[in-house]
């Protein structure tokens, strides 16, 4: 069930995820959380037959594909626009479903397409923007490269992303060449601060996590190819890391959901071989992980958890995954004053669990636990 804004909900004797042996009575009013007490009666003596209930932050997925009906993108170009609406929609309510409360678009989805979404199919997914990507058919120019900007800025987009390498489709030994100059890169994050945006930047590795650690951009993404004297460089700036691991484990699989050709798995395969090393030099050094999944299709939209599995296989603990998809990722997006945590005054984008989230032992038992979706205060 999906409880949309409420104006007044009240839970008692719950958990809050996170904190064992004590129930808490929560008040929502106008979409945000009102009070937080600890419950009265100790929960020693709650009466038998109360359901024990889980409260926990709502997931955020800090890199995903609303947009996109296909993973080639001249096959999305090939249907009517009406069903590509139809299916955005659908991949809107799917990702709610699973959890996620808050997305930032990563590319292909402008403002307007959100709200009109909401309008008139219903779905309360929070939604951050990057409205089109800069990648190599952008590096023009200084001048060529202003007047994207300026499109992005208009269309009210928050953040602004950068294609700095290849990705899947370009060749292994190519794939960390950077997409633009140094002089164009640091131009586009300049530009994009001077104008209060944030950037993301895709990079599988090389130089461009280096200029991108000198730029201070908000985050990294993918980034399987980071070295360890990197990471240091990116806890130092105060630079996140979005691994998006799961996509590439599930790219590498010819057989999988995606059944990509041979010479995109092996490239995928790759990737999945390098990024275990990568986030273990970015949790040792202290660099900021977050949870973004990189899910582009009707395939994977509403799977989102799987994320968390790749992340505990790669290196970090269920509890340290979890973070990663709340309060670690409201920092990232710059809404940690709101979003992330069960507290007062902050939006009430939770997730309702009937057993304890912290003791699931995977994302399909996770889900399985869902009992309620809530999303707070527009």
């Amino acid at each position: 069930m999906i409880l949309k804004s409420p104006q007044s909900k009240t839970f008692r004797h719950v958990y809050i995820a996170g904190i064992p042996d004590k129930r808490f009575d929560i008040s929502i009013q106008n979409g945000r959380f009102a009070s937080i007490t600890e419950s009265n009666p100790h929960p020693a003596e709650v009466v038998d037959g109360v359901q024990d209930l889980w409260i926990n932050p709502g997931v955020i997925d800090l890199h995903t594909h609303l947009a996109w009906t296909d993973f080639d993108h001249d096959d999305q170009l090939k249907r009517d626009p009406h069903e590509v609406e139809v299916m955005q929609a659908q991949a809107f309510e799917a990702t709610l479903r699973t959890g996620v409360t808050t997305a930032r678009d990563a590319g292909g989805l402008p403002p307007a397409a959100v709200r009109h979404i909401a309008e008139h199919y219903g779905p309360s997914l929070r939604v951050q923007t990057s409205t089109d990507m800069l990648g190599a058919a952008d590096s023009r120019g200084l001048q060529h490269l202003e007047q994207r900007l300026k499109g992005i800025f208009e269309s009210g987009a928050q953040w602004v992303k950068i294609m700095a390498t290849g990705g899947l489709g370009a060749p292994t030994e190519k794939v960390a060449d950077p997409n633009f100059s140094e002089e164009e890169f640091h131009f586009i994050v300049r530009h994009a601060h001077a104008h209060n945006k944030k950037v993301m930047v895709h990079t599988w590795g090389g130089v461009t996590i280096d200029w991108s650690a000198a730029a201070g951009v908000t985050s990294i993404e993918h980034g399987m190819f980071l070295t360890e004297d990197q990471a240091g460089r990116l806890a130092e700036a105060g630079v996140a890391f979005v691994p998006t691991a799961s996509i590439y484990r599930i790219a590498a699989d010819p057989r999988g959901v995606l059944a990509l050709p041979q010479v995109i798995c092996d490239r995928a395969a790759r990737a999945v071989e390098a990024h275990p090393k990568a986030i273990e030099y970015a949790r040792k050094a202290g660099v900021r992980l977050g949870f973004g999944t990189d899910y582009a299709t009707p395939a994977l939209h509403g799977h989102n958890l799987q994320e968390l599995d790749t992340l505990t296989d790669y290196g970090l603990t269920w509890s340290e995954a979890l973070k990663s998809a709340t309060s670690t990722a409201a920092e990232i997006l710059g809404s940690g004053y709101e979003l992330g945590r069960i507290a007062e005054g902050y939006l009430a984008d939770a997730i309702i669990f009937d057993a304890d989230p912290y003791r699931a032992k995977n994302a399909d038992e996770l889900q399985k636990s869902i009992v309620t979706v809530i999303t707070g205060a527009v």
